[in-house]
């Protein structure tokens, strides 16, 4: 296994402050997109033979999948930035507690792969990690045979034992998670029979377009909004060269700034457009957003554009709860463009936000009341009263939660604010985004320390 502790050290922390700056410029290769870094690693380690990957990313989220797979009983070896070698074996019961940090990704997706093994694996995490809810993934995997324990009523640290001899389920996960779906596939890969789940909303479907590329039997039925995917189990799964395509999530704080930043043209190349991913891009062009969609190929199975974003005057919209799912990790960045638009925005179906890394949902409340800008909060419900575009008035503390998509945010909304806007604290953008600040500083923008 090789040795991963040089690739998570200088991280950056502590506080950081972001100035107005202006004429942002430049071309960004789009960062290496998070979940389909967890899945390839996860696949490859299930699959027969030696699997290549290149541009994996290399946060701390997926380093700590990465460790997990080898501790698991997979060869892992790195060849140079973003090339990863990955040969899959049988999974056996890992002789530590597997820590993943602050991944929920990556804890409840190996839950559901390991879940097809006769192993006992325990799970933690940080103090954020284990305050999320695990419950939602372990009573599915209950049901097709897995005992588990855990903290809390379903929190970690949670100690699973698989099973060889899976049953088959179908279930309709009560929230909509591409988490929980994908982890009941993943356990469905090893079930006597078929496994179905059941999306009255679909969600990021990753899992499902890459594991046939492994040789998985998996389908997907869609009808308007919702879908249906069948996994039969007993599918031996192949080694898979595979190239990781740009993350929309991460590409969205680059966007963000070049749109509320005076006189700033940026182009960001291979961003993946997987329609379950991209809501945020559709609402930017509802808003009034300069943007430039233009073909760029495949990758992983996902099609790609690259996209030019220019500094734009933008106005409130309604974005509809059904496109939840499509964008949910960028509400937090959506909330502080609205800032800069005229006119109000309303974001309703936001509760999934409340089980996040943090409180996604008062926490981004809490950034743009504490940089002036008006805002009405419900359960599920975020209303944004924009300033336009000279921005808000700023000069507030930001209070990250250890939330890394909050701590972006606020250094973007810093970047175009009236008065400079500080974060508490930035360590915990490397588990997403380890190159935000290069990217950033490649554009024309310097965070301050402190």
């Amino acid at each position: 296994m090789t040795d991963l502790a040089d690739l998570s050290s200088n991280r950056p922390g502590g506080a950081r402050t972001a100035r107005r700056v202006k004429g942002l410029a430049g071309t960004l290769a789009a960062p290496p997109d998070k979940s389909v870094s967890h899945r390839a690693l996860i696949f490859s380690a299930l699959a027969a033979g030696e699997s290549r990957i290149t541009g994996l990313l290399e946060s701390d989220d997926v380093l700590a999948t990465a460790r997990a797979v080898a501790a698991l009983g997979a060869e892992v070896s790195r060849d140079g930035s973003g090339a990863w070698r990955v040969s899959g074996a049988p999974w056996t019961s890992p002789a530590a507690p597997l820590d993943l940090g602050n991944s929920g990704t990556g804890v409840r997706l190996l839950m559901g792969a390991a879940a097809r093994f006769d192993l006992e694996a325990v799970f933690t995490g940080d103090a954020s990690l284990s305050s999320r809810p695990m419950a939602r993934v372990l009573d599915p995997l209950s049901q097709m045979g897995v005992r588990s324990e855990s903290a809390d009523g379903g929190r970690l640290p949670a100690r699973l034992f698989g099973s060889s001899r899976l049953k088959p389920i179908e279930y309709t996960p009560p929230v909509a998670s591409a988490q929980v779906k994908s982890a009941i596939l993943l356990a469905g890969l090893g079930a006597e029979g078929e496994t179905i789940v059941r999306e009255p909303h679909a969600t990021r479907a990753h899992t499902e377009t890459m594991a046939p590329l492994y040789g998985a039997h998996l389908t997907v039925e869609r009808d308007g909004a919702s879908a249906v995917a069948r996994v039969r189990g007993g599918a031996p799964l192949t080694a898979f060269d595979l190239e990781v395509p740009g993350d929309p999530s991460s590409a969205a704080f680059a966007t963000a700034a070049a749109l509320i930043c005076a006189d700033s043209a940026i182009t960001l190349s291979g961003v993946m457009t997987n329609p379950a991913r991209f809501g945020l891009y559709v609402t930017l062009q509802e808003m009034g957003a300069d943007l430039t969609l233009s073909p760029a190929g495949a990758r992983a199975g996902e099609a790609l554009v690259d996209i030019t974003v220019k500094s734009s005057v933008l106005k409130g919209v309604d974005v509809p709860p059904d496109r939840a799912p499509s964008m949910i990790d960028e509400y937090p960045i959506l909330s502080v463009i609205a800032a800069f638009a005229e006119g109000r925005t309303v974001m309703r179906g936001l509760a999934e936000l409340r089980a996040k890394e943090s409180d996604r949902l008062a926490a981004s409340a809490a950034l743009l009341q504490a940089n002036g800008v008006t805002i009405e909060l419900g359960e599920d419900t975020l209303v944004v009263e924009g300033c336009g575009p000279d921005g808000p008035p700023g000069g507030g503390l930001v209070q990250t939660h250890h939330d890394h998509r909050l701590a972006m945010s606020g250094l973007v909304m810093g970047l175009g604010a009236r008065a400079p806007v500080t974060v508490d604290d930035v360590a915990m953008i490397a588990t997403s985004y380890p190159g935000f600040f290069d990217d950033f500083a490649a554009l024309g923008a310097v965070f301050e320390a402190g």
